[in-house]
């Protein structure tokens, strides 16, 4: 039902009447002045684009891991270390003969009979949560690529009963966190104070874990977590096994 013209002009009398009663309690403060809006300018409009991608970082690189069985569909059923062997056997380049650069990778996988994480086994504990939003688990491993210092994290999911790898990334890592949809890998720079942070995150439409975000920031004194962070809006948190 309408109000009343004169009823509305006596309840904002009022307010009126009310707040200049209360001083300079609650009144709003100038912040200060507001930056100028800059748009971006574009430079070189005559350019020819680019027709091809200057590097190849494996954006879109999938692949179904040949000889590893999923009983059930279910991943947390696979074998990490059947998995990391797999790999290995594939690209004998990296793993195989006295001139491979991850030879000791492939000898201390004879430590990694009792499962990843035990002693000198260079497979890592296995950590299983929904990345890919279809309410079933997805597996993130990683393994140490040695000699050297640099840590291989893998990603994978299941699609038509065969166990698919959607994310490969090695590097010097300092952290790995999942969040939301997303791995965030930290590593670190060359530049004192700084440090790279890489994230991928699911694409429905290419099926895979893209990298969405690569920037170098401070590190801040942060301290790395031990296990992935949670994020308050993410479903529930990744579990290891």
């Amino acid at each position: 039902m309408p109000v009343p013209r004169a009823r509305t002009a006596a309840v904002v009398a009022v307010l009126l009447a009310t707040a200049a009663g209360c001083g300079d309690a609650g009144e709003l403060r100038g912040a200060g002045a507001t930056p100028t809006a800059v748009s971006p300018a574009r430079l070189w409009p005559d350019l020819t684009p680019a027709s091809s991608p200057a590097f190849d970082i494996g954006e879109v690189d999938t692949e179904a891991v040949k000889g590893v069985a999923v009983p059930g569909d279910d991943i947390r059923e696979v074998d990490p270390v059947a998995v990391v062997r797999a790999e290995i056997a594939g690209d004998p380049g990296d793993y195989h003969g006295s001139d491979a650069p991850y030879r000791e990778t492939t000898r201390r996988m004879a430590y990694c009979a009792k499962g990843p994480d035990h002693g000198p086994c260079p497979v890592l504990r296995p950590y299983y949560r929904d990345l890919t939003g279809d309410g079933r688990d997805e597996l993130t491993l990683g393994f140490r690529q040695l000699p050297g210092n640099l840590t291989a994290v893998r990603v994978y999911t299941v699609d038509k009963h065969r166990l698919i790898q959607v994310m490969a990334y090695e590097d010097a890592v300092s952290a790995v966190e999942l969040a939301g949809r997303s791995v965030i890998v930290r590593s670190p720079s060359e530049v004192a104070g700084y440090e790279y942070r890489l994230q991928w995150t699911w694409d429905q439409h290419q099926r895979a874990m893209l990298l969405t975000h690569d920037e170098m920031r401070r590190a801040g004194g942060r301290k790395h977590p031990e296990h992935p962070s949670v994020s308050p809006s993410a479903p529930p948190s990744a579990s290891a096994r």
